[in-house]
């Protein structure tokens, strides 16, 4: 089934060169079902390049997904056109009073600043304290996901003495399988880009949050409250293939300092291809949210989400 995206969004030619089925708006409008609908605020930069990769990685289920795009308004982009977000994106109070099965908060490049003092903090807030009565499952991502953390649960973030930066090994930390990660393999890759990190023993100490998987060079990586209603994924299953290529190289013109991304490039030459091994990782991981806690769970009547809030999904398989 197909992804339904704003109509002439300029990732589709992108998507349907990769052969992934996309349907614009239009035509969605004339079929006689429910897709379920997910919202994604964008906080990346380049929002452009962000909504290709996260679009791929939603397209791979049965499930018609409509999608929109949401933005801060509080926060002028500086890499992304103002045509391009007025034409394509929503903003909070235009959006506020809707339902929606699932929610998505990306990264953002200011992990290094207290939240407090990141310009677009209190409407961030707005949207994540907004989401806990509107979305029936929402995924954090990276900085999305440590301040989703921080915002719900009080967990702080950390400062590394070196970026976390490459594609590092990863296992689950449950004693059973955990539906979100049915069908990985017992490692499994994922990209990181990040100065920050969250510590097992914080999270340990709130009742309703579990570690879901863990990386001995990364450190936490998937965490969810016990309901099944939020996730937080420090990692970037989404990235494509030269996405860390392009961050290491930017550095590098900068002059920064800035080691070589592990475990990334083919004998770790800089100079050769990256190795590509988490595309698997980003279809099982998106795939399985969108079923297992999003369309599984989400009553029909979506009007009727705050109805079923106090539903316990079992995350373990049986």
């Amino acid at each position: 089934m197909p992804i339904r995206i704003p109509d002439n969004l300029p990732a589709r030619h992108i998507l349907e060169g990769e052969r992934i089925f996309v349907m614009e708006e239009n035509r969605a409008l004339s079929q006689d079902i429910r897709p379920i609908k997910i919202i994604i605020l964008n906080l990346m930069p380049n929002k452009e390049v962000t909504e290709t990769q996260l679009l791929r990685a939603l397209s791979n289920t049965p499930i018609q997904i409509d999608i929109e795009l949401l933005r801060i308004s509080t926060h002028e982009s500086k890499n992304t056109s103002k045509e391009h977000l007025f034409k394509y994106y929503e903003t909070f109070d235009s959006i506020k009073d809707n339902y929606y099965d699932g929610l998505i908060i990306t990264g953002a490049p200011v992990e290094q600043m207290p939240y407090e003092e990141v310009d677009y903090w209190p409407e961030l807030c707005s949207i994540m304290e907004w989401s806990k009565t509107h979305v029936y499952s929402t995924m954090h991502i990276c900085w999305g996901a440590m301040a989703g953390l921080y915002y719900h649960y009080g967990i702080p973030k950390y400062d590394l003495d070196a970026k976390c930066f490459g594609v590092f090994e990863h296992s689950t930390t449950s004693s059973k399988p955990v539906k979100l990660f049915r069908g990985f393999d017992d490692i499994f890759y994922v990209p990181h880009s990040r100065h920050t990190e969250l510590r097992s023993d914080d999270i340990a100490a709130v009742d309703n949050l579990r570690i879901l998987s863990e990386s001995p060079e990364s450190g936490v990586y998937a965490v969810s409250d016990k309901r099944g209603r939020q996730f937080f994924i420090t990692g970037h299953s989404e990235y494509d293939r030269y996405t860390l290529d392009a961050e290491y190289k930017r550095d590098v013109d900068k002059g920064l300092s800035i080691e070589i991304p592990k475990n990334y490039y083919r004998d770790n030459d800089p100079t050769k291809e990256p190795l590509m091994r988490w595309r698997s990782v980003a279809t099982l991981l998106f795939t399985n949210w969108l079923n297992y806690y999003v369309y599984q769970e989400t009553p029909f009547d979506i009007h009727l989400l705050n109805e079923v809030k106090q539903n316990k999904i079992d995350l373990e398989e049986d």
